[in-house]
């Protein structure tokens, strides 16, 4: 077993990994290393999320998490710090997660709110520093909170989040959806200059190149388990100040978010895992229900967003 990281902070690029499914939609162990050991052969790539979103973590049980954890560690855990996902519905069960995460070897958790919280949990803003002050006793492990739009319910307002990050010293990191460009810019100059700084992850695919502009500190987000780098390049164009370069890599960004995250937008797993088997990289691209897969013509369309995006079997992942 690889041991986690002390003292991790997350920053630069961390994609937020697929997780590939057999046809009778158990965990396609195999490809799933293959997919593991293509993220991190990127340069530039500083850690991967799993169990989050882009893996179906709805569809997941606890064992399917812990496997999952597993494998991970076991193939690139002594390449790349694993920030593994915390999704429940309970507190208990959110501190049985990272107890199980720091046990199987993960350097960070991804701690998304309880969903039950939508209904007007922002009335009772205590719920929220109550729920990440016990994922902080449960474990020593740093802690990436998940900031959501205001439309979900799960956002936390500003002094509530200023609040949880100065009562539990474990949360170093959001991973922001705030998805309101002032809102944004405002967390990470508020974030990063707290006494003990909090850094602003972003995953507004949808305008990257702004946010970028504004000061974030890295990328966690699904569309890196395609574009990992891309989003390396783009992010490191910022740092350096190269804007022809940002510019020039920020095309072909915007090419592959209008492959993923067009409207229904509840597709994109489903066209992420589509974009690799066209690029050779997944068998098949198989999601759990409730998800669907996409049709011919969707997949026509993702097809030719994907050649504006320059993502071909010869290019995915080092088409920089």
């Amino acid at each position: 077993m690889k041991s986690s990281l002390p003292g991790y902070v997350p920053q630069g690029v961390v994609p937020a990994v697929l997780l590939p499914f057999n046809q009778d939609l158990s965990i396609d162990e195999a490809s799933y290393r293959r997919h593991l050991d293509d993220l991190a052969s990127v340069s530039g790539v500083t850690a991967l999320t799993i169990n989050g979103h882009s893996a179906e973590i709805h569809t997941l049980s606890f064992e399917e998490q812990q496997r999952a954890l597993e494998i991970t560690v076991d193939q690139v855990g002594d390449k790349l710090p694993v920030i593994c996902g915390v999704y429940t519905e309970s507190t208990l069960q959110a501190q049985r997660i990272a107890r199980m995460a720091k046990a199987g070897g993960a350097s960070c958790l991804l701690a998304f709110p309880p969903a039950v919280l939508m209904f007007r949990g922002e009335d009772r803003p205590e719920v929220f520093v109550d729920y990440y002050k016990a994922l902080g006793d449960a474990t020593d492990l740093p802690i990436v909170l998940f900031q959501f739009p205001k439309w979900t319910g799960l956002q936390l307002s500003m002094d509530t989040l200023v609040k949880a990050c100065e009562t539990v010293p474990t949360i170093v990191a959001i991973k922001d959806l705030c998805s309101d460009p002032a809102l944004h810019e405002m967390q990470i100059r508020t974030l990063h200059a707290l006494a003990r700084p909090v850094n602003v992850m972003t995953t507004h695919s949808s305008w990257l190149m702004g946010s970028l502009a504004m000061g974030a500190r890295g990328i966690i987000s699904g569309a890196g388990s395609v574009i990992a780098d891309l989003q390396v390049a783009l992010f490191d164009a910022y740092q350096k100040g190269d804007m022809p370069k940002a510019a020039q890599v920020g095309e072909r960004v915007y090419a592959a978010v209008q492959a993923f995250y067009a409207k229904p937008y509840i597709d994109w797993q489903a066209r992420m895992k589509t974009a690799l088997v066209l690029c050779g990289r997944l068998p098949n691209a198989l999601v759990r229900p409730p998800l669907k897969a996409i049709d011919d013509a969707e997949r026509a369309r993702l097809s030719h967003w994907l050649g504006k995006a320059g993502l071909t079997s010869d290019t995915v992942y080092r088409n920089t």
